[in-house]
């Protein structure tokens, strides 16, 4: 046991490779955002991390950015305009590099965020010969309510694959992990839940109404993400639409982009709601911190949403949040105390929750403040980060005591 001790962890730290297809400031999600923070705050913590991560225009193919080595690389045939063709030169691309990096200092373990970079998480495991700990931030199966298409099911074999060969998995909440024990028939003590972690920085540099004069003197309800059907930005455009019926004077300014943006801004238009509904697209993290600082309150009505870090974001700035009531959403608000649950695609709902803050403000900033107070104490960085690395550890030091063995399970 001692001759383990000594060869593995020291007071240095772990030698982790991080893999994930976007890392700030490629930002087209939550994960970039999950992976910057967890990468930052584990080198804090005194690892050595590395992250492989997709190349794209403009930046350097390695920096070192608060601690954390960033190697970008360009996938094979890059210039394929077929995304699953696109996948597989981006891990051919990820698993050379990861082999080149190893030679150079031996990687204690391999982490994996995602089916997207799992072929080259699978190969690497092998010719390193290091243990995969894989992060599963959403299911297609989920996405999808089940799996409907040839596509969708590609990706679930994906999943299972990189669940399969992962000596442990890390979900961000009981949800997920109910889904993956029931959907991928994992056994639960192959599961850690630890959930996403938030910036705790409040800083706003320029006030809303400089960047976005429409907003001067405007009270507005704020939301953000991705726009793809599961984040239910259809259920804000029914709210809208009542709200303009009933002459509500109820202002919603969405944030994000996706693939229906360009949809969801037509509609907008043709339904007449453009004095009560505004999709503005992508904005900066320091138009966001505006933008949040700004609002009466936020609302995420997801009808799915494994875990919900954007809520974590508003509440950061004691905002009053009213959230789906589903997935991970509904394991961070405690309703009329950190924040307000509404039923999912349900716009009655939604307005009857903002009705409530509107007409109660002292309550709202009450809730605002609890669900400030949870958010930091809960789901900062640090704590999550150094969570993460103990798992971390125990998995190293397990495949070192217990041999090449599948999976790495918790005591129970």
């Amino acid at each position: 046991m001692t001759d383990v001790l000594q060869k593995g962890i020291t007071p240095s730290g772990l030698k982790i490779l991080m893999l994930c297809w976007e890392y700030p400031p490629n930002v087209v999600g939550g994960l970039s955002r999950h992976v910057f923070g967890l990468s930052v705050h584990l080198a804090k913590a005194g690892h050595q991390v590395h992250v492989i991560t997709a190349s794209i225009e403009g930046l350097t193919p390695f920096e070192i950015i608060d601690g954390v080595h960033v190697h970008r690389v360009k996938p094979v045939n890059g210039d394929d305009g077929d995304f699953l063709a696109w996948i597989a030169g981006l891990n051919l691309a990820m698993a050379f590099m990861g082999d080149k990096l190893n030679g150079g200092m031996k990687f204690d373990l391999i982490h994996a965020h995602d089916w997207l970079v799992g072929a080259a998480a699978i190969v690497l495991k092998d010719s390193l010969g290091v243990p995969v700990l894989s992060t599963i931030h959403a299911t297609e199966h989920g996405r999808n309510n089940g799996i409907h298409t040839e596509f969708q099911r590609f990706i679930h074999e994906r999943e299972q694959q990189l669940i399969s060969e992962s000596q442990h998995l890390i979900v961000c909440s009981d949800y997920m992990k109910q889904s993956l024990t029931t959907v991928f028939s994992v056994t639960p003590n192959k599961l850690s839940v630890i959930p996403n972690g938030v910036g705790t920085s409040t800083s706003v540099q320029v006030m809303v109404e400089e960047i976005f004069p429409s907003l001067s003197q405007r009270k507005y309800i704020f939301s953000i993400g991705r726009m793809v059907k599961e984040k239910g930005f259809e259920t804000i455009m029914e709210a809208a639409a009542i709200a303009k019926q009933r002459k509500l004077d109820y202002f919603f300014v969405i944030a994000g982009k996706g693939p229906m943006l360009l949809e969801y801004k037509k509609q907008v238009e043709q339904q007449g709601l453009t004095d009560f509904v505004e999709f503005i697209g992508f904005v900066t993290d320091v138009q966001r911190n505006s933008l949040i600082a700004g609002c009466e309150m936020a609302v995420f009505p997801s009808l799915y949403e494994p875990f919900g870090i954007v809520a974590l974001e508003t509440m950061i700035f004691g905002k009053p949040t009213i959230v789906s009531n589903t997935g991970g959403l509904k394991g961070i608000v405690k309703h009329l105390k950190t924040g307000l649950l509404m039923n999912p695609g349900n716009a009655e709902s939604l307005l009857n929750q903002a009705a409530y803050l509107m007409e109660n403000p002292k309550i709202s900033k009450e809730i605002g403040s609890r669900g400030r107070q949870i958010a930091l104490s809960l789901y900062g960085w640090k704590r999550i980060a150094n969570e993460t690395g103990k798992l971390m550890e125990d998995i190293v030091l397990g495949m070192q005591v217990h041999g090449d063995e599948e999976t790495f399970t918790m005591k129970s």
